[in-house]
């Protein structure tokens, strides 16, 4: 399975999500691949810690390779690195994709990374890609190589109202170049049950008849304590309120 997590909002838990929910199939014995296409390079730096200002070849290497014509082209493999967890390997980003996406969106290598993942279904069971937050070059080569699309919500109402525009955008690539993708659902992340406004701005989306998941993930210090330590949730503290609710999570998606 091939999914990618994506919102055009910043901040709304993206690397986050797609580094737990990895994490937590390849602990469940998966083997699991994560692509980082983010130049910021959160979920490499939470997956590898200090290990990812070592890396030799990631995501901007990859991208960097497809413009230039080769007969034996260097496969996937060639840009992965595994983290300290077990099943679980990256392939890590770096500020090099920024310098490469407008030489790549004018070359029109948009399919690239779909062509390089189809060959990886016998070695990986899963491929988790995390996204930048706009509808970039990067971004579109994303959705049009995987098969299913979580989008992280931060209950407010910003984000509400920029649902439509990407749920829209996301049926536009699907149409045009992904058949096999599809929105899987709408991940609920930084959820408050006492307060008032993400019970509403929650419910407003249910009631729209929009596909959100559950369990919520639940606002927490401890997930702060998880990204500085760069361990994630299910390996800092397994039995904690919030690695239950994303492993319910991982459960639910099938």
């Amino acid at each position: 399975m091939r999914r990618v997590v994506f919102n055009q909002k910043g901040g709304v838990g993206k690397s986050t999500i797609t580094s737990n929910l990895a994490a937590i199939a390849a602990a469940q014995g998966q083997r699991v691949l994560v692509i980082d296409l983010d130049c910021q390079g959160n979920t490499t730096r939470y997956l590898l810690g200090d290990a990812a200002d070592e890396v030799e070849a990631g995501s901007a290497d990859f991208f960097e390779s497809t413009l230039k014509f080769s007969v034996r082209p260097l496969a996937a493999t060639e840009f992965v690195t595994e983290t300290p967890w077990e099943n679980l390997h990256v392939m890590a980003a770096s500020p090099a994709l920024d310098e490469l996406h407008g030489k790549l969106e004018s070359r029109y290598k948009i399919y690239k990374l779909r062509d390089a993942l189809l060959p990886l279904a016998d070695q990986y069971d899963e491929i988790w890609i995390d996204t930048p937050p706009a509808l970039n070059f990067y971004t579109r080569s994303a959705l049009i190589a995987a098969q299913g699309c979580l989008i992280p919500f931060d209950c407010d109402d910003f984000s509400r109202r920029a649902l439509y525009g990407l749920l829209e955008a996301v049926e536009e690539i699907r149409a045009d170049h992904a058949p096999e993708l599809s929105v899987e659902g709408i991940v609920v992340n930084q959820f408050q049950a006492r307060a008032a406004l993400p019970q509403r701005v929650v419910q407003e989306l249910l009631d729209e008849g929009l596909p959100v998941l559950e369990p919520y993930l639940s606002s927490s210090v401890k997930m702060k304590e998880s990204h500085e330590l760069s361990r994630p949730m299910v390996h800092l503290d397994a039995r904690h309120k919030l690695s239950q609710e994303l492993q319910a999570l991982y459960a639910a998606l099938g």
